[in-house]
């Protein structure tokens, strides 16, 4: 039993054999039908020759000016008829009398043919007739005298070759093109089939329609959007999670993705050729976070794909996972905190000094509750405000001032933006200028915060009095991976504010001085 696979190459041959066949028909049919016309070309041009022939014989035209000599005219043409094989040579006068003709009972008639009109007025052309034998090229030439008078009409003709008779006289050669036209395209049938099972992984029909079934099923069945696109920006996929998230119905698989979503940012992988994860874009006025990869098919770019979720559930589980951590780190500071203050009251009391301690404990817990009641009714954020009382106590820990500006207020957030934004880009800010000052002997190390808003804009400023920038590291520092930290670092908090500071329409000024500080202030419109 022929194997299943050779079966298939069988199939796939027999009909592209089959296609090869019914080319070579068509291609034979007009090729047949150009020859025809070539040959009916070739055997006008040879009619007109002897019909002119005839026309300049000198015995012709003496012969129908003088009646005594037409028996040469009868002679004459009958020789020019068997040398140059045509079916018959007339010649006529001016009243269309025949002095020679074929059959000799026709001689000394009268023609009536439909096509001689023309001849008679001194044209000279070739024109096509169907007669008993059946259809005939006929071509006319004017018979003129020695002073260039018409005196009477040439006529040759000779019977159209049937299709029968061309291929038949093209017998030999049309054998032998197509002896060699049928084998080399069962040859060529045989080798594409061979290709087109390569290029479909060698697997056959239906199992290639139960893997787009599987594969249609798996993208609509998939909690994230999926858009991919081809080189030339066409829509190939475009699942049902994407549709929903982006408002977009229909099918629009085959559309430009200009047409449908012209702010994807996804044409530009295709120009960039490589990925770009966990960035944050708004689409149809939809937040979402999205992972832009190119589709790469032997090293060559054919596509990209888009795959991405709805911002809001993803920031929903990142304010679990930053409260929690958040929680965590302020508990721990506090924790250290306090054991501080417990133990200095401790040994306070150990040397009874009794009321030195209540001081102090009475002094410790005003300033908090000054701190809080401040920040509750400046900061409309209990966020931010948990966010800032931590960085507060973990400066006091680290031997850092954390100043906040008194006149320091925030009562909303700018348009696209919210509270989890501004505690990456406070928390960032913030752990960086820590680090600026983690290895300075200054002894007052100090941070100071603020942030300013009216109607029109919101400011925040963070400035330190660290180590400083040079140059050649602020021009790179909102690069993704870059860091200065060594080993220490990840490179992506100052790129997390970059994005922030672009999503909510801003922009970001830095000064710094290498060994005096940095400061940074970060503007948004609240429009």
């Amino acid at each position: 039993m022929m194997p299943q696979r050779l079966k298939i190459n069988w199939k796939i041959a027999i009909l592209s054999f089959g296609i090869v066949l019914f080319s070579l028909c068509i291609g034979g049919t007009i090729l047949l039908g150009s020859i025809v016309r070539l040959k009916e070309e070739e055997l006008g041009q040879r009619l007109l020759i002897t019909a002119r022939t005839v026309a300049q014989m000198p015995e012709i035209a003496s012969g129908i000016a003088d009646p005594d000599m037409r028996d040469g005219i009868q002679r004459a043409a009958e020789r020019i008829r068997i040398i140059n094989d045509v079916t018959y040579v007339v010649v006529m006068d001016m009243h269309r009398l025949r002095l020679s003709h074929p059959v000799e009972s026709n001689i000394g008639t009268v023609s009536s043919g439909a096509d001689e009109g023309p001849a008679f007025a001194e044209h000279t052309y070739v024109s096509k007739a169907k007669g008993e034998l059946g259809t005939a090229l006929r071509a006319f030439v004017p018979i003129m005298n020695a002073e260039h008078a018409q005196v009477g009409v040439a006529l040759v003709g000779r019977i159209q070759p049937t299709v029968g008779q061309v291929l038949l006289d093209l017998s030999n050669q049309a054998y032998v093109v197509l002896f060699i036209s049928l084998l080399f395209g069962l040859w060529g049938s045989w080798k594409l089939a061979q290709h087109i099972k390569r290029q479909m992984f060698e697997l056959e029909p239906h199992e290639i329609a139960a893997l787009l079934v599987e594969r249609t099923a798996t993208f609509n069945a998939m909690h994230e959007g999926v858009i991919a696109i081809d080189k030339f920006e066409r829509i190939t996929i475009f699942n049902e999670k994407a549709k929903q998230m982006l408002k977009v119905s229909g099918d629009v698989v085959g559309k430009s993705i200009w047409e449908v979503l012209p702010d994807t940012r996804l044409p530009e992988i295709l120009e960039l050729n490589h990925p770009i994860f966990n960035q944050e874009l708004v689409i149809q006025e939809t937040p979402i976070m999205s992972n832009r990869v190119p589709i790469t098919v032997g090293g060559e770019t054919v596509g990209a794909v888009a795959i991405f979720q709805d911002r809001t559930e993803v920031t929903r589980m990142a304010e679990e996972l930053t409260g929690v951590r958040t929680f965590v780190d302020a508990l721990r500071v506090q924790n250290h905190e306090y054991m501080n203050k417990l133990h200095t009251i401790g040994g306070l009391i150990q040397l009874g000094s009794n009321e030195k301690a209540l001081d102090f404990l009475f002094e410790m817990t005003e300033q908090k509750e000054e701190l809080t009641r401040f920040l509750d009714s400046r900061i409309r954020n209990e966020s931010l405000t948990g966010l800032l009382l931590g960085k507060i106590s973990r400066g006091r820990e680290l031997g850092i001032e954390v100043t906040i500006d008194r006149q320091s207020r925030l009562e909303r957030f700018p348009e696209r933006l919210d509270h989890h934004d501004f505690v990456i880009l406070l928390g960032n800010l913030l752990e960086n200028a820590f680090d600026a000052l983690h290895h300075q002997t200054k002894d007052n190390k100090h941070i100071f915060i603020s942030l300013e808003q009216d109607d029109e804009v919101l400011s925040v400023l963070v400035e330190d009095n660290g180590c400083g920038m040079e140059e050649s590291v602020k021009t790179r520092i909102f690069e993704h991976g870059f860091t200065t930290k060594g080993d220490g670092g990840r490179g992506i908090g100052l790129h997390l504010i970059d994005d922030i500071v672009r999503k909510g329409g801003g922009s970001i000024q830095i000064e710094s001085t290498p060994g005096e500080g940095t400061t940074f202030i970060i503007t948004f419109p609240m429009q």
